[in-house]
């Protein structure tokens, strides 16, 4: 099955190197928009003010990235699907990932200023469930060999990402959250930092012999299993 095996690894080849694509040049997007934002504060603006249209003069470079990030994080964890340990964790994570990418296409698509509202929601889709997502798929990497170095990773970016969420919503309601762009910089860098590290653990993956990622799981990978 040696078509078969080469499609495989393929496909997980194709997707990690769409997920690195996606945070690499949303990354990049938000240092050139915000180098050209007058007066923009990582403490104190939010990431979205970069696509606000009305203050911001590169608006539409942010707006497109983030979209593009949404798109390519959304077929690349397809693609990568089964280069993830197998599991309750696998899917559950994945599904979690797919509405995260779904609701940074929304964030895009719809600027604070033009629909604060479809926006809030975009953003809250993926704030939480980027969050959870890591925590979940970090408590099944640990039953693998391959992938136990980022179990423990994934689950406190994770942590990062909802402590900080749970801080910031609630203060968000009433206008006293300390610094609001650092604290949204606290939910939104570690789902970045986990994709380029998956998009590395997915490309070595990939590199593998084949097996059926469940059955795998629990038990270590013999270098010569096909």
């Amino acid at each position: 099955m040696v078509d078969a095996s080469s499609n495989h690894s393929g496909r997980i080849r194709a997707g990690s190197a769409l997920i690195a694509l996606g945070v690499v040049q949303f990354c990049a997007a938000m240092a050139v928009v915000q180098a050209e934002y007058p007066g923009y504060s990582d403490l104190t603006n939010y990431i979205s003010d970069l696509g606000n249209t009305a203050t911001s003069p590169w608006h539409s470079v942010f707006n497109v990235s983030i979209i593009l990030l949404g798109i390519l994080a959304f077929v690349g964890i397809l693609l990568a699907w089964d280069g993830f340990p197998g599991g309750a964790s696998r899917t559950v994570g994945i599904v979690l990932l797919l509405i995260a990418s779904v609701g940074a296409i929304g964030v895009g698509l719809f600027p604070e200023n033009v629909n604060g509202t479809v926006h809030g929601l975009s953003s809250l889709a993926v704030f939480l469930p980027g969050g959870l997502a890591l925590v979940v798929l970090g408590a099944g990497f640990h039953r693998t060999a391959s992938w136990g170095w980022l179990a423990v990773p994934s689950v406190l970016l994770g942590l990062v990402d909802l402590v900080a969420l749970a801080y910031y919503v609630p203060t968000q309601g009433n206008n006293t959250t300390w610094d609001p762009g650092l604290v949204e910089r606290f939910i939104v860098f570690p789902i970045l930092i986990w994709g380029l590290l998956a998009a590395v653990q997915l490309l070595r993956r990939a590199k593998e012999p084949w097996a059926s990622p469940a059955a795998t799981v629990g038990t270590p990978r013999s270098p010569r299993q096909a």
